[in-house]
């Protein structure tokens, strides 16, 4: 079953690291076979809090994407820009719906 790492961005203080962090974790995130399903674009705010960037990226199973963010390779890249981003990560097991 797939699963999603769903990060909303509550506020970024430095758009250079958090730019130096994703091009270290994209290719990272590849590797355990992560593939971007939404980074940032157009959105409307319908109810709730809002968020100044969504990015969802989709994983083959629930267990690559743990891996992933448990690395050593991706906590380096996070490292990056974890003191001056603030966000909500969820990792979250899809549907079986095939």
């Amino acid at each position: 079953m797939k699963a999603y790492w769903i990060a909303t961005y509550k506020k970024i203080e430095n758009l250079d690291k958090l730019k130096e962090y994703a091009e270290k974790a994209t290719p990272i995130i590849k590797t355990f076979g992560g593939k971007a399903i939404v980074r940032g674009g157009k959105y409307q705010l319908i109810d709730g809090e809002e968020f100044v960037r969504t990015v969802i990226w989709e994983f083959p199973s629930f267990e690559q994407a743990i891996l992933c963010h448990n690395s050593d390779e991706y906590q380096k890249s996070w490292n990056i820009a974890k003191n001056s981003t603030k966000r909500n990560l969820q990792i979250v097991e899809g549907l079986n719906i095939e």
